[in-house]
């Protein structure tokens, strides 16, 4: 696992020594420096980063409001801070911005080591719960799909195939003559969805193998629809098909 990261200090000396500890730690990953936060926070406006290693003191915008910023967004999309400052009095208002850590200056790389270990055993916990949630997910025998202002509750073995459309994706039902328009993405829609029923076959379809009728070269007949497969997605499928076959 690797964690993304920047470094923010107004002091080039500090933030070279950062720069220099995060290079030689094989999990941390440098995305980028800046040695102000105004620069910082348009930079994390845009790109979604784990961990910011932080100065408090510096001009124009400190960085203890800018952990004040960012404590405001959304949990799941909020890095992770850890202190590096010079002045001991402002460890009370780093824990209360919800701060990973806090390293005094001079530190030296097996303190800075301790607390970039503590990120790596927060993120390893957040995608070990990740993983498990979806696990779940996937063994529950239905889904619930956001359509227009409410939650339907969808049996994944009635779901014949599913197609993108625009930012929806529409899902063809067995039995069901209009199929379900819902705002998610192709790429969510398939993790939710069981691997051992459920195949992306195309950029715009995914299908259920258990609704497959029969199989023309690359064109998969399910009910009255055509669903092409596409290069990308050919070899996964010839798999699937040479074990049908046997």
């Amino acid at each position: 696992m690797t964690i993304n990261c920047i470094a923010v200090d107004d002091e080039p000396l500090a933030l070279d020594l950062i720069t220099k500890f995060i290079e030689q730690t094989s999990f941390l990953k440098l995305d980028a420096k800046f040695d102000n936060a105004i620069q910082a926070l348009g930079y994390l406006n845009a790109n979604e980063v784990d961990l910011v290693f932080l100065d408090i003191q510096m001009p124009d915008l400190s960085g203890m409001e800018l952990a004040r910023i960012l404590d405001g967004k959304n949990q799941n999309k909020k890095p992770r801070i850890i202190f590096t400052t010079a002045y001991n009095q402002f460890a009370i208002e780093g824990y209360k911005v919800d701060a990973l850590d806090y390293l005094l200056k001079p530190y030296s790389y097996e303190e800075f080591l301790k607390a970039s270990t503590k990120a790596y055993q927060y993120y390893e916990k957040l995608e070990s719960a990740n993983t498990e949630e979806k696990q779940l997910e996937k063994s529950l025998d239905y889904i619930f799909l956001k359509v227009e202002y409410q939650l339907v509750k969808v049996i994944l073995k009635e779901i014949t195939h599913i197609e993108a459309y625009k930012d929806y994706v529409k899902v063809f039902l067995k039995d069901k003559p209009n199929p379900l328009l819902s705002l998610i993405s192709m790429k969510n829609m398939e993790e939710m969805l069981p691997s051992d029923c459920f195949m992306r076959v195309h950029r715009s379809y995914i299908i259920n193998l258990d609704h497959i009728d029969s199989v023309a070269r690359n064109i998969i007949n399910i009910g009255k629809y055509q669903i092409s497969v596409s290069d990308n997605y050919k070899e996964d499928f010839l798999q699937f098909m040479s074990k049908w076959m046997k």
